[in-house]
């Protein structure tokens, strides 16, 4: 009982006061590495103070990664690095370069005293549903992005609710926790309403749409635009070998899809943003030099991970809907 003290009338909470006890402890050396904490009614009995009190102390340095629990044994020192007040579990779907433009700008802006654990998903949800299961109650915050995975929300509200972030797509059943997202939906009509001067010349707008990745809110925004605006369009799957016709816009998620479709048209001798055009999905830096330009309609990847960071660390609680732009370049 020496590493933890605990007073009344200090002005600060008790459960607080056996937090720092045990940092200080460890700070020491008075604790190292695998030392068995005090029992929690050992701790009870010693100071009067409620179960809950001793637990909400322990579980916040669980969460911190600072002590872990064995059932029926009680609770160990796992670490020695105290200096990490928060400890992320960041889930993504999977990793390509928007994604790891947000994990980066992420990392930039948290600072060092925040630990950040990065896992994918793959889309699938029995890897979802292991790795949320793994990570319950061992971090501070939960960043979620669950995709269009069906059946994920009664798994994502088994973690604690105060605790969780969703990223990238939320949908009605997650209303209750803040989140940074894309409104797929309304960015890609915006989108193609600013370009709608430059669609004109064109005859048909064709949407690529594996439709696995994908959001569906592509797809819907595609289909609003395309309607209310008369514009003959298509949406296909897949390009394998098509043949491209003059006058086709292709509107293109997918960058597999997008080389492709330049490929296709080298091969017809069709020149790009005069016999057909090409409107890409999420802004790269190569996009700026391919084929004298690629027209894109993008959110914006690091100011994502700005917010993200900065909800973490201010505690928000808002549902933020990130910004997305339309950069017209040689393609439309």
């Amino acid at each position: 009982m020496n590493v933890i003290s605990v007073q009344n009338n200090i002005g600060l909470p008790k459960y607080r006061q056996i937090i720092l006890s045990i940092e200080k402890a460890i700070e020491e050396e008075k604790l190292i590495k695998g030392d068995r904490l005090p029992s929690v009614n050992k701790v009870c009995l010693a100071y009067s103070i409620s179960r809950d009190t001793v637990l909400l102390a322990y579980e916040e340095l669980k969460k911190r990664g600072i002590i872990y629990a064995i059932p029926g044994k009680g609770y160990y020192v796992k670490s020695i690095e105290i200096t990490i007040r928060q400890k992320v579990f960041l889930l993504f779907d999977e990793l390509n370069i928007f994604k790891e433009d947000i994990y980066n700008s992420f990392l930039k802006h948290i600072g060092k005293d925040v630990q950040v654990d990065i896992f994918f998903h793959h889309f699938n949800i029995q890897v979802f549903k292991k790795l949320v299961n793994d990570s319950n109650g061992n971090y501070t915050k939960y960043i979620i992005m669950p995709t269009d995975l069906n059946d994920v929300t009664d798994l994502i509200k088994t973690l604690p609710v105060n605790d969780v972030i969703i990223l990238d797509q939320t949908n009605p059943e997650l209303n209750m926790y803040p989140a940074i997202y894309q409104n797929h939906q309304k960015d890609i009509f915006e989108g193609l309403l600013k370009a709608k001067k430059g669609l004109n010349k064109y005859k048909k707008l064709i949407l690529i749409f594996p439709g696995f990745r994908e959001p569906l809110g592509m797809k819907l925004g595609f289909e609003a635009f395309c309607e209310k605006y008369n514009f003959e369009n298509e949406i296909i799957t897949e390009f394998t070998n098509r043949e491209i016709t003059q006058g086709d816009l292709y509107v293109i998620p997918n960058d597999r899809d997008l080389v492709r479709v330049i490929e296709n048209a080298g091969n017809q001798n069709l020149k790009l943003g005069s016999d057909f055009g090409i409107i890409s999905y999420n802004e790269t830096p190569l996009k700026k030099i391919v084929a004298n330009g690629i027209t894109t309609i993008s959110t914006h990847f690091e100011l994502m991970g700005k917010i993200l960071a900065d909800m973490v660390l201010n505690g928000t609680k808002e549902q933020i809907e990130n910004k997305s732009s339309l950069t017209m370049r040689r393609s439309l």
